[in-house]
């Protein structure tokens, strides 16, 4: 899954490169259009449950600057009870293909009960469409 990002110039910093901040933006637009794609928001409201991050880890490659085309992808990588895992690269996008690494990020998130504002076991529908995806490597 991936999802396409142009840098723009309120993307910089005064180095004229993008903020190391705004990469965390452009990771959680591309969870959003990962989890969007699979209809895991309808999924999730109809049952009162959010997604939320509790870690990310980034590691950034190189600089990007306003008008390159960067390319979010994002990967299922792990399922735990109550957490999973995501994998989730910027890559640096040249004639619509991917040429360099810019920034890579390992992310944890828990399931959340809206209502209650606590965290839950990742079970019944929810777990079996996450194990689906990590099977066929979405």
């Amino acid at each position: 899954m991936s999802i396409d990002i142009r840098v723009r110039g309120y993307h910089l910093d005064i180095y004229h490169h993008v903020n190391n901040s705004r990469y965390l933006e452009f990771l959680e637009e591309g969870r959003w259009d990962y989890f969007d794609r699979h209809a895991f928001v309808d999924l999730f409201e109809s049952q009162s449950l959010a997604f939320v991050v509790a870690n990310i880890n980034i590691s950034y490659r190189r600089p990007a600057y306003n008008g390159e085309l960067l390319r979010v992808t994002s990967k299922l990588d792990g399922l735990g009870n109550k957490s999973a895992r995501m994998i989730q690269k910027v890559w640096l996008v040249d004639n619509d293909q991917p040429t360099e690494l810019v920034a890579e990020a390992m992310v944890t998130f828990c399931l959340l009960d809206s209502k209650t504002q606590q965290s839950v076991p990742i079970a019944g529908p929810v777990r079996e469409v996450l194990e689906n995806m990590i099977e066929e490597g979405l």
